[in-house]
């Protein structure tokens, strides 16, 4: 399903792609200007209580990973650096939103179990793309799971801003959770996966 709201954003935001080109930026200052404000909204508004307003930026800079991919290959422009800088700033992204979740939840002392799920899910998404990326570079496919950085993002991004518009925060408790789980799966589906490939015999 999220493959297909991504190519309908994609044919959405490709007149902003081109504009922005024509404006001179690259899709690397792009990529840094989405994680800046990804980075604000999640370490400054979600620390206030402010669920809502600070999912409302997310995910107006959200986008920018997907602007920078298609300014890459619209300007002809994608290079090593480029991939590099895009996934390494993509964790920088997932864990300001964990973290921005955790500081708010234990610090206003309401409830810090939603707080520790949070820090869960973020040590459990960074290891989900680490063992994809650790495998690539072994020559190994773990491009598998259940729980993918989009289906991460937008269902904690949906909770969150549900509960800064007055939903209960057991309904991002029990969010945080099932992410949590499916991460952890994700996590067993990819050691797996290269385990399987590691073990069958290689050409060469």
């Amino acid at each position: 399903m999220l493959k297909h709201a991504r190519a309908f954003f994609s044919r959405l935001f490709a007149p902003l792609a081109r504009l922005l080109l024509r404006m001179g930026l690259t899709p690397n200052a792009v990529t840094v200007i989405g994680t800046v404000g990804v980075s604000l909204g999640a370490l400054i508004l979600y620390p206030l209580g402010q669920l809502f307003w600070g999912t409302v930026v997310i995910t107006l800079f959200i986008f920018s990973d997907l602007l920078d991919g298609m300014m890459a290959r619209m300007g002809n422009q994608g290079t090593v650096l480029g991939g590099f800088l895009d996934s390494v700033l993509d964790r920088v992204q997932d864990s300001a939103v964990f973290l921005g979740l955790m500081i708010w939840f234990y610090t206003s002392g309401d409830n810090a179990r939603i707080g520790s799920v949070a820090a869960i899910c973020m040590v459990l998404g960074l290891l989900v793309s680490y063992i994809r990326a650790r495998a690539e570079s072994m020559g190994f496919d773990a491009n598998v799971g259940i729980a993918e950085r989009p289906e991460r993002l937008v269902s904690t991004l949906v909770a969150a801003g549900l509960v800064g518009l007055g939903l209960h925060e057991a309904v991002l408790h029990v969010v945080l959770v099932l992410l949590a789980i499916a991460s952890a799966v994700t996590v067993a589906q990819r050691i797996t996966a290269v385990a399987q490939q590691a073990n069958q015999p290689r050409a060469g």
